[in-house]
């Protein structure tokens, strides 16, 4: 899911510039220009969110002999417009990479086919699939050679910055040390743990986010900010990511995973220990079915394919997937694993109370304390180790075969929505005459229900009870909160508990309050200008495009936010540190601007 940084861009910078030009001033500004700069005209299309960072741009560019035209739209729906009529030379863009892999943060904008592609070069077709058939030691030097072509040599993008991310806490009330900030995971609420834990039972987690319209709680349906978060902690994956985006195993439905030499088999050992939970009088129950290889076959299955469901979202980050198998013969694992010394049977193994002396197919009979376990087996269509980035993300999550099949009766290609109800319609968890709940979560929590203000939250009674990953809170409430200034009254207040995305420029405000602890942790979020490669100057000329590249100066963006932003070469900035960094260059953007003005 692609989450856009931009809706929240004038809130964090309003209050920490003092004096911020208004449209009005910006258009006088912008007709002084006119008449002074004999420079080519470019036209930079945002948001009025995003007002303060356009303000910067067209001031560094007019310096270097440009004639700047703001194109300046009141929200996302007239931006993306503007955007689709063509009506700009620069976009002010932005990329979140939600899975925590390299492959997501290129594939889908720099490939020529891809979901949101900027513009279409073979040269980077075949760098984007070279570098998704690597492992992380290799790698490197393709996304290198990547960003060099994509940023120095052809100037397709103009990186801006990288942000931080950040939360607040009530340290009065939670265990704050329990409280996990990861770059690209969502919040990891089974871990959370109150100061006082003798009121885990009684006293719910109360946490916010600002839509309260969801999208779907079937997770393949969505893959945005509505849902994201919920899902997550609904449904189990077969892993997960570390707060710095390593995948593994721990917390996961496997208790250990490993690639066969080749990278194209995918193998992940099962545990026996969790049950869907369902919903009985708004009452989390176990629902006595065990999850099983069965589900997670189903599900992966579903996810890879783009017809299994009507509005499949998440079927992009998945069709790397050729086949889902359950494995049936030991003698199937005896082969080398990827590290060229241990088997595969070897590396599931590791760690073991019990070595696995029997495989089935059917969850009923698996029993890990006997040495009786179920193995699944993904196979890609070609090497892709990055495969498991996409494995640990919320739309990978694992549903009930039997629940699903059961609610999912519809005729897919006739389905209505104004009368088919799907799984995971929000309706059925919403209180009033449409309440129906048939979730099942194999996840530490379950969804009870919600209404316009927030969301209940039960845990799972039957999620990995007795280990460290069983929820430590009996409940979470989540509030919906859409205006930041309300949502951090209600952290100081006491409302909520935990404040996610605290703006750049409230951190004062936290660090100043001892009832507050603030965490702060590196973020997968770039923002950069994307040309119109479409019918302008811009789409033609790689010295025009080089001329902007070589005008903007990072420096002075991580100044007007006052260090709270990183410095970015391209999407990949914060997933591979590659060694390229951008530095503005006005004498060279001023050669390469006569260059463009002598050839046309």
């Amino acid at each position: 899911m692609k989450k856009r940084l931009l809706l929240f861009l004038a809130a964090v910078v309003l209050v920490l510039t003092g004096c911020v030009n208004t449209k009005s001033d910006v258009d006088k500004e912008e007709s002084k220009t006119d008449s002074k700069t004999k420079g080519p005209s470019i036209e930079i299309l945002g948001m009025s969110t995003g007002e303060d960072d356009l303000n910067i741009l067209r001031d560094q560019l007019t310096k270097n002999g440009f004639n700047v035209k703001l194109n300046i739209q009141p929200d996302y729906g007239s931006f993306t417009s503007q955007k689709d009529a063509g009506n700009y030379d620069l976009a002010l863009s932005s990329w979140t990479t939600v899975t925590g892999n390299p492959d997501y943060a290129v594939r889908s904008l720099f490939t020529s086919n891809g979901d949101n592609s900027l513009f279409a070069d073979k040269e980077v077709d075949k760098l984007v699939d070279k570098a998704s058939t690597q492992l992380k030691d290799d790698y490197t030097n393709t996304y290198k050679e990547l960003e060099q072509h994509v940023v120095f040599d052809n100037a397709y993008i103009v990186p801006l910055y990288t942000s931080y991310k950040a939360q607040a806490v009530n340290n009065q009330v939670i265990d704050e040390k329990t409280v996990r900030l990861p770059k690209s995971r969502a919040a990891v609420w089974e871990a959370i743990s109150f100061k006082d834990k003798s009121k885990s039972a009684a006293q719910p987690l109360i946490v916010q986010q600002g839509i309260g319209a969801l999208t779907s709680l079937d997770p393949i349906k969505g893959n945005d900010g509505s849902i994201n978060t919920l899902n997550t902690n609904m449904y189990v994956r077969l892993v997960n990511l570390t707060d710095d985006d390593e995948v593994v195993s721990d917390g996961s439905l496997s208790l250990n995973h490993a690639i066969a030499d080749g990278s194209k088999d995918y193998y992940f050992l099962l545990r026996d220990n969790i049950h869907f939970a369902s919903v009985k009088d708004k009452k989390a129950i176990d629902s006595g079915e065990r999850v099983g290889a069965e589900d997670l076959k189903f599900s992966l299955d579903r996810a890879k394919d783009k017809n299994s469901v009507p509005d499949h979202r998440t079927f992009s980050l998945h069709e790397s997937m050729k086949d889902i198998s359950i494995v049936r013969d030991l003698k199937e694992l005896d082969i080398k694993s990827t590290d060229g010394q241990a088997t595969v049977r070897e590396q599931l193994e590791k760690g073991l109370d019990q070595k696995i002396s029997k495989l089935v197919t059917d969850k009923t009979k698996a029993n890990n304390g006997s040495g009786t376990y179920q193995i699944i087996k993904v196979t890609t269509e070609k090497p892709f180790p990055q495969v498991l980035n996409y494995l640990a993300h919320q739309s990978a999550g694992i549903v009930s075969k039997k629940q699903v099949e059961s609610i999912n009766t519809y005729d897919i290609a006739k389905y209505d929505v104004n009368k088919d109800i799907a799984y995971g319609d929000q309706k059925t968890v919403t209180e009033g005459k449409g309440y129906n709940n048939a979730l099942y979560a194999s996840g530490p929590y379950i969804l009870t229900f919600k209404n316009d203000y927030e969301a209940h939250f039960v845990k799972n009674p039957a999620y990995m009870t007795g280990t460290e990953y069983e929820p430590k809170i009996s409940a979470v409430t989540v509030k919906f909160i859409q205006d930041p200034e309300s949502a951090l009254s209600a952290l100081r207040n006491g409302e909520i508990h935990i404040l996610n995305g605290v703006p750049e420029n409230k951190y004062d405000i936290v660090k100043d309050d001892n009832k507050l602890t603030l965490q702060q942790n590196k973020s997968n979020g770039v923002a950069y200008l994307s040309f119109n490669m479409k019918d302008r100057d811009v789409s033609t000329s790689i010295p025009l495009r080089q001329s902007i590249l070589y005008s903007v100066n990072q420096e002075e963006f991580k100044s007007f936010y006052q260090g709270n932003k990183m410095n970015a070469f391209s999407t990949v900035s914060p997933l591979v540190e590659t060694g390229l960094k951008l530095e503005a260059d006005s004498k060279k953007a001023k050669e390469l601007l006569k260059e463009y003005q002598s050839k046309n």
